[in-house]
């Protein structure tokens, strides 16, 4: 903001019902114009027009994914900051703030019912759909070579899966956990690792995206194919940031940006990709650095997706 005329036109676009209540909401993390048409109870037009005014006004910032467009608060700059500060003056008892909350929170409530039942079906062929469209053996081997001729006291693997992370790495740690939220997937998870006598890896049911009550402290974190399942990727690594050691890194493998729509109405993603900026957005407001960054390209252009491998390392260690 520059001058006078800028505030002030920034100050319009905040300083309404609507406008206010969008800003708050999205400063509990990234939405979809669709969930927020939701939660507000109004038309797409309307709550798509007030999202608008706010983009324009450098208060929100709009990420397009294929259909679907995702707003958050501006991550930076004077906009973003002037957001934050009116919202940290409301009052978290006002009613229109009370119900906003409790229907955002019966949103997302469905969003993972929805994921858990998609999971429960798929849990005992997951492995061979992940590998359907992916490069798996080169992203796989990269992983390995990542932690080549390093011993990690303990890996975390959010989001585990059938334990595929931590059957791959089983000889670079010398405690593994996993945790994921279907205990369809937990029950495979600990049979595989049952079966190739895996005896330092364990796993867990949690909710990855609210870690705060897990006691878990780890050198290396895994997300391996998970952040397009939420709404807001940014939100589950802030999180994860929280289960991370001072000087830890994390490793991040997902896709690159894809316009497949069946992805989300029929295998229950919610974000089409994410991009190197993206990362590096969230990375930073996590207080971590993208060290590396490596993509696989599909081996069949026409039907696969890119896969990208990130290394995200402590922001206040830059020596690794």
């Amino acid at each position: 903001m520059n001058d006078t005329a800028d505030l002030v036109g920034v100050l319009r676009a905040a300083g309404e019902t609507t406008r206010l209540r969008l800003l708050a909401l999205l400063a509990d993390g990234e939405q979809s114009v669709k969930d927020l048409t939701e939660i507000l109870g109004q038309s797409q037009p309307r709550v798509s027009r007030h999202l608008k005014l706010l983009a324009d006004a450098g208060l929100v910032s709009r990420n397009a994914e294929g259909a679907w467009a995702y707003y958050g608060l501006a991550p930076e700059g004077a906009g973003g900051d002037l957001a934050r500060w009116l919202i940290s003056r409301l009052s978290p008892d006002d009613p229109d703030r009370l119900r906003d909350t409790k229907r955002l929170e019966a949103v997302r409530l469905a969003q993972a019912e929805q994921a858990a039942e998609y999971f429960a079906k798929v849990a005992d062929s997951w492995d061979l759909l992940r590998s359907l469209h992916v490069p798996e053996e080169a992203v796989e081997a990269a992983i390995v070579k990542t932690l080549e001729g390093r011993a990690v006291d303990t890996l975390v693997d959010l989001g585990t899966g059938t334990g595929r992370m931590l059957e791959l790495l089983a000889g670079h740690y010398r405690r593994g956990i996993g945790i994921d939220a279907s205990r369809e997937m937990i029950a495979v998870a600990r049979a595989k690792l049952a079966a190739t006598s895996i005896g330092h890896a364990q796993v867990r049911l949690g909710d990855i995206s609210d870690l705060d009550g897990v006691a878990l402290k780890a050198d290396m974190i895994i997300v391996h194919q998970v952040l397009h399942y939420f709404d807001d990727p940014g939100r589950v690594l802030l999180q994860a940031r929280r289960a991370l050691k001072p000087g830890g890194e994390m490793l991040i493998v997902d896709f690159a940006p894809h316009g497949l729509e069946f992805l989300r109405s029929h295998h229950a993603h919610r974000r089409l990709g994410l991009s190197e900026a993206q990362m590096t957005a969230w990375a930073r407001a996590a207080d971590l650095a993208v060290a590396d960054l490596q993509c696989f390209p599909p081996t069949n252009p026409t039907e696969g997706l890119t896969v990208c491998l990130w290394r995200l390392i402590d922001e206040t260690d830059r020596s690794l």
